[in-house]
């Protein structure tokens, strides 16, 4: 029996994809679990698999069009059968499409309209803001990319080290007869720029750097970002705990256990972290929850999100059930989520059902910050950089690895006490991380 492929919900806000492409045409033969089509959305270009197996019958909407979710757009059946009147296609009128993909920086017409929608950068900034050649910052070695001879006075050994030397000697006051320049001159110039070459005292360059104001489109995921985020600060009221973990078993422990993986596979703190909090979790279902006018609804699975930086913005992706997996199956499946999302190919299920989210920056050496909470859950976790300080242990100073993380809690939900418990009892998984494999 045909079945009808529809348009996904890839996202609990999204409303509408555009189709980029097919990847299978009619005629063609497919398998459930194949990639039917290439779908864009406020956050990336996802690959949607097929449901069915069979023989592609019919493409009910074209290559770009903007679908919204739930409408059919394809029919999946056998070689041999006849398929009913196909659903009518939904195809956004192109004036509206064109509308939409302008707000979402997707227009395409001419390399004009490329430029002034900032989707060429590179150049626009080519043909209005590109500043003159790279040039030293010295004083007189400012015009570093050609030596104006016609007008000045200068004598033709001035003239081939200043060609040598790349010094502008227009710039120059001659001591010869009539203001010539000459050799003693364009020395004087090298030896003043010298301490400035060397790091010492740089001076300012005479020659005006362009700053021109450059208006850049957003990117769709940026704007999707911004509507989220604004909603959450304002519908949500958010609060913070902030809690500094001893790492040094933990540290140890990833030492330790790294020496037996192979490059590949070797697992990151981040990783330590996902277990310890879905672990934690299962004592807090009030912080894996989410909440539906005076109803709290509280997760049955324990569905960790990552946020991961891509072009444009941040993508969280999902690791399900985190709570039920080895380190080892959790940092496999990051990796994996993350390397399609920053290649723009994530799959529905990558993004799809988090229950809690966190956000890490402890590779960019970052003490300490906040996260705002991800729409419809309860909390976010910021983690920062595992850092080793002097700390005190038994009066003596000794240094230690230390760690500050901060849980944003939608206070409609919990409460400051609630929060505190769980980052309390977060450490004993950390500060024991012998605790996660048993």
């Amino acid at each position: 029996m045909a079945e009808t492929i529809s348009m996904p919900k890839l996202g609990f806000d999204m409303a509408e994809g555009t189709l980029v492409r097919w990847v299978k045409n009619e005629g063609e033969n497919v398998n459930k679990g194949d990639v039917l089509a290439e779908i864009e959305t406020d956050k990336a270009t996802v690959e949607v698999e097929s449901s069915a197996s069979g023989v592609v019958k019919k493409l009910l909407v074209e290559a770009g069009a903007v679908v919204p979710i739930g409408d059919p757009i394809a029919i999946v059946g056998s070689a041999d059968e006849k398929i009913d009147e196909a659903p009518a296609k939904t195809v956004e009128p192109k004036a509206e499409k064109k509308t939409d993909e302008k707000a979402g920086e997707e227009i395409k017409t001419t390399p004009e309209a490329k430029e002034e929608s900032g989707k060429t950068p590179a150049r626009a900034g080519e043909k209005e803001n590109v500043p003159p050649q790279t040039q030293p910052a010295t004083a007189p070695v400012a015009q570093a990319a050609a030596v104006q001879e016609g007008p000045v006075k200068a004598s033709p050994l001035a003239k081939k080290i200043a060609r040598d030397k790349q010094v502008d000697l227009t710039r120059l006051q001659g001591t010869g007869p009539g203001g010539r320049v000459v050799r003693k001159d364009v020395e004087a110039a090298l030896s003043s720029a010298q301490p400035a070459a060397a790091g010492r005292q740089p001076a300012p360059s005479f020659a005006p750097v362009p700053q021109e104001d450059q208006t850049v489109q957003t990117t769709r995921l940026r704007q999707a970002i911004g509507r989220r985020l604004v909603e959450s600060k304002q519908t949500v009221p958010h609060f913070y705990v902030t809690h500094e973990y001893k790492m040094d078993a933990l540290m140890a422990m990833r030492k330790q256990a790294n020496e037996y993986l192979p490059d590949n596979e070797k697992l990151s703190v981040n990783d330590f972290i996902l277990k310890a909090v879905a672990l934690t979790l299962r004592q807090f279902p009030n912080l894996n929850a989410t909440i539906k006018g005076n109803e709290v609804i509280q997760f049955g699975h324990v569905n960790v999100g990552v946020a991961v930086t891509v072009p444009g913005g941040l993508l969280t992706v999902v690791v399900k059930d985190t709570d039920q997996k080895a380190l080892r199956q959790i940092s496999g499946e990051v990796k994996a989520m993350a390397g399609r999302a920053r290649e723009g190919k994530i799959k529905p299920d990558d993004v799809d059902s988090s229950t809690f989210s966190t956000s890490n920056l402890g590779m960019y050496d970052v003490e300490d910050f906040i996260a705002i909470i991800n729409p419809p859950e309860a909390a976010i976790l910021a983690i920062s950089s595992a850092r080793e300080v002097p700390v005190v242990d038994n009066g003596q100073i000794k240094p230690g690895w230390r760690m500050k993380a901060t849980i944003s809690v939608d206070h409609r939900i919990s409460d400051g006490a609630e929060a505190a418990q769980f980052m309390q009892k977060l450490a004993e998984f950390l500060e024991s991380p012998v605790r996660m494999l048993v």
